[in-house]
């Protein structure tokens, strides 16, 4: 498998992820492949706290290949496909790192999909965001973007195929920022800097409590946290950070 449709640069304890099939990095199954391989290795990686994923180019990404669509006559191709599709979001929010969205353009189907998966949004001027399956017949992609979106919003997405600008996703709260082109990346980077200097372990707890509360009732939601926090207190992180305060200076964190 070709590394080249995804590229990886390492640096910082940040991982900077892009999208790169040219012109508008429609995701095939080489991409699906090679982000998944990605995630999935960034959870066992010392050396990566942080990931941002971007994109070549002036579009974030258009969407699925409609080149490669499977054939469901050929049995267990499209059985294939959908389970490729659904671990392609899965790996991002499994992924124990968290991992920001710097869209630079055009987030469309499964782009706008790939955001959704995103911990932090953030977003260019000239980004746009949609579902247009229902432009080509098909329909898909509520499961993707319910959370971020109220019932009333959601379906006018999937039944109108309308592309919403980045500044109306942070009217409606769903973005956390949207910035200039050449900005986007560097504070997206910003960003990441920033978590990367927070308690590797800590970190690791917070995602796994932000996926986990979202499925619970808030008195069990509540009881769930405070036993991450438990078991962190234990920590020789939590240690650290504790007397780094107390001695204010910068903590060294051991993941540990």
């Amino acid at each position: 498998m070709s590394s080249d449709v995804v590229k990886l640069e390492v640096s910082g304890y940040i991982g900077l992820i892009t999208l790169n099939r040219p012109p508008v990095n429609a995701v095939n199954a080489e991409v699906r492949d090679r982000l998944i391989e990605i995630f999935d290795a960034a959870t066992d990686r010392d050396d990566i706290r942080v990931l941002v994923l971007t994109a070549q180019g002036k579009i974030f990404c258009a969407g699925a290949d409609l080149k490669q669509r499977p054939d469901p006559t050929i049995p267990g191709q499209y059985w294939h496909h959908n389970r490729t599709t659904r671990e392609t979001g899965n790996a991002m929010k499994e992924c124990a790192k968290p991992i920001i969205a710097a869209v630079n353009g055009a987030a469309l189907g499964a782009g706008f999909g790939l955001m959704a998966a995103c911990d932090i949004m953030m977003a260019s001027e000239s980004a746009v965001f949609g579902m247009p399956e229902i432009d080509v017949g098909l329909a898909g992609g509520a499961a993707m973007i319910h959370e971020h979106f109220g019932k009333s919003f959601t379906r006018r997405l999937m039944f109108t195929g309308d592309r919403l600008p980045a500044s109306e996703l942070y009217r409606l709260g769903v973005i956390d920022s949207v910035w200039p082109q050449d900005q986007l990346v560097p504070e997206a980077m910003k960003m990441a800097a920033r978590i990367a200097t927070k308690s590797p372990l800590g970190i690791r707890y917070a995602k796994n409590s932000c996926n986990f509360v979202e499925l619970m009732s808030p008195k069990d939601a509540y009881r769930f946290e405070q036993n991450f926090t438990f078991e962190l207190s234990k920590t020789e992180d939590a240690k650290e950070a504790r007397e780094a305060q107390l001695e204010k200076r910068k903590p060294v964190f051991k993941g540990r």
